[in-house]
Formats: C-alpha cells, structure tokens, sequence
C-alpha cells in the first residue's frame, strides 16, 4: 500500500469481515498505517455495497463508503479450494485477522485460528459474532435485533409504549471500537512475548457493556430502567428544553453548574429552594423545576443561550442537525471533513489524532476486486 504511514505502518490485515462492526474496526487500523486486504464474495462483494440510496456521484453507496477507506479489495470464492488456499496465502502475510461470520464458518473453511495459527504463531485472529460462540452461535447478528434484545431499545424513547433504536447502528460502531482495543492490546502483547492470539467480542456482550449505568443500576440496585425521553434518570436538569425558536440541550452535572444556569436564567432563588439545592432534591422534584425552566427558556432563541450559558461554563447547546452539525466542528477548526485521493466524495476526519505519527487518507473506497 503506497505511502502508508501512521503509528501501525507496515502492519497487514487479512480482512474477512463485512457490513459494519469489522469494517469500522478494520477503515481505523487502515487510517493508522496498516495494509487491510478485504476479501469479498464473487458477484457480490461487501453487503453494503448495494444499500443504498444514497449514493455517490459515481454510483457507490454511501453506506459502503463510510467504512471502507484505505483498504485494497480482492474477490475470493471461501467456498472452493482455490480460494481458501488464495486466503491462507493472504493470512500467511499477515499480522491480524478480523472476521464476522457465524461462529465457526471459518473452521468449517479451514481458516479458522487453530490451523492458521500454526504456520502464523504471531496471528492476532479476531472474531466479532451477534451472540458469542455458545448457546447463541447459530444466531445472525443484526444491529436492531441486538439492540431490541440487548435492551438498548427499552431504554430509549419517550415512554415504554414506543420502543426506539438508535439512529445509527450504534451496537456496530460499539463493538467495532471494541474489537479495535482488543487488537491493540493483543499486538502490545505480541510485542512482548513474539506469539499472537484470538480475540473475539460479540454484538450482545457488547450493548451489555455500553449500557453501562443503565447495567450498573440494575445489577447493584436492581433498577429495571424505562425509557425517559431526552431525561436522565439520576440528572436534572439533563434534558431537552424548547426555546423561542428551536430545541436547547442542558446537561447541567452540578449545583455549581445549576446555580450559573439559574443565574442566566434570571432565577436565581431557585439555587437556594430546597426543591431544587442539590441534585438528589431536583430529581424528586424534577417536574415542578422543568416547567419552571421551560417558561424562562421560551423567551430566548436557542442559539443566544448557547453563547451566554457556554460562557458561563454551563453544558448546553441546540440540537442540530447534521448539516448544522459539521459547520458547527468547522467553526471549532475541528476540520470534520477529509479528502481521500481518488474518492467521488469527501469522508469523515478520523477523530484520533497523534503528535508524531498522524493518521492519513491515502486509498479510496475500493472497488471490488
């Protein structure tokens, strides 16, 4: 791969995985310097290649686009011979493996880690699957299924009639992250001792995890949570609010942070009302206080609270949207977009930034093969 640099340059990766969670991991380490090889199915390629709309100006799904930079693309049929002896090959050369299907498909291939592992004893060999490797290896794992039966979509909404996903497969990006740490980790450890070894994270432990205080509420307290909307269950006020001209998000963390607020607000009493001089108080009064923040919100347009609550260290913004939403990171120098050589259209920045050896974009979206 020309001009790979990056803090994993020189680094190769046989990627077997498809849809998302894989490749997320996989566009990461490409970003970071390492060759990532895509193997794909004859006529048909990644999944995502054909969801769509939107499409590019030449033709590709965004959806394919927006995990697959920096990465060369080879057609490989894993049900003949050939292509399995193709794949070892490929693996031979290779410092990580990643894959994503059903739980032993890859054994039944003759690529799974016991045989590649012994001629490639440095072999990190990554495995995402939807329910892990027992009682739920058979089942396919798919971003909503897992965040209906994961509980993610119990908790969010705004009431239990009307269960809600995420607007993004989130569990995907989730356990993609995840499977990205665990392959660092594996490679400091590979580093140390000279042997590699198998990493493996599913979808469903995945959620689980990413639940986090949501989990923690019901294992240590025994709390099934509900959904609540834009509230927090142990916040206030942590929520969103109407202005004159268009929602406002306050994410107020403290009673100093409450207190700057009701100052703005032009309700500075409330800081010292016994409803509402701490956090515990404000929850259990939480909707005397919303109404009460709701009245003196209206009378301002979103953006003039922004600027004032901003700059008295208050959290708060408008929520926006996602044209409004990349101007916004323009505005901050955060350079959100990113032009890959070759690519019909931009990407998005890799938000990971290092002091001596930077990311790069150097391969477009690859077609197949």
């Amino acid at each position: 791969m020309t001009n790979a640099t990056g803090p994993l340059a020189g680094l190769v990766v046989a990627d077997f995985s498809r849809v998302l969670a894989g490749p997320y991991a996989t566009m990461m380490l490409g970003d970071m310097g390492a060759e990532v090889i895509k193997i794909e199915r004859p006529g048909i390629g990644d999944d995502t290649r054909s969801w769509g709309p939107p499409y590019d100006s030449a033709g590709t799904a965004t959806y394919f686009n927006s995990v697959n930079r920096n990465k060369t693309s080879r057609v490989i049929d894993l049900q003949s011979e050939a292509g399995c002896a193709e794949a070892r090959e490929i693996v031979a050369g290779s410092d990580i493996l990643i894959e994503n299907f059903r739980a032993g498909a890859m054994d039944r291939l003759g690529l799974g880690y016991s045989t590649l592992s012994d001629t490639n004893q440095g072999l990190i060999y990554c495995s995402i699957t939807g329910f892990g490797t027992g009682g739920g290896a058979a089942l396919p794992g798919y971003d909503l299924v897992v965040q209906a039966v994961g509980g993610l979509m119990s908790v969010t909404g705004s009431d239990a009639s009307s269960p809600t996903k995420v607007g993004v497969a989130m569990v995907d990006i989730v356990t993609g992250l995840h499977a990205l740490s665990g392959i660092l980790a594996a490679l400091h450890h590979r580093t140390n001792t000279g042997a590699g070894q198998q990493v493996h994270t599913s979808l469903m432990a995945s959620v689980l995890s990413a639940l986090s205080n949501q989990s923690s509420a019901y294992l240590g307290a025994g709390v099934v949570p509900v959904p609540m909307g834009n509230k927090h269950p142990s916040l206030v006020p942590y929520e969103v609010f109407e202005t004159a001209d268009r929602p406002l998000a306050l994410a107020v963390g403290n009673d100093r942070q409450f207190a700057a607020l009701v100052e703005v607000l032009g309700l500075p009493a409330l800081a010292e009302d016994e409803r509402f001089s701490s956090n515990s108080a404000r929850v259990e009064h939480r909707d005397q206080l919303v109404d009460l923040l709701n009245t003196a919100l209206q009378t301002r347009i979103a953006d003039d609270w922004y600027r004032e609550l901003m700059a008295c260290n208050v959290p708060a913004g408008p929520v926006n949207s996602l044209e409004e939403a990349f101007a916004f990171a323009v505005s901050l120098g955060l350079e959100p977009r990113v032009q890959v050589p070759g690519a019909a259209s931009d990407g998005v920045r890799n938000p990971v930034d290092f002091s001596a050896t930077p990311v790069n974009y150097r391969l477009p979206p690859p077609q197949a093969g």
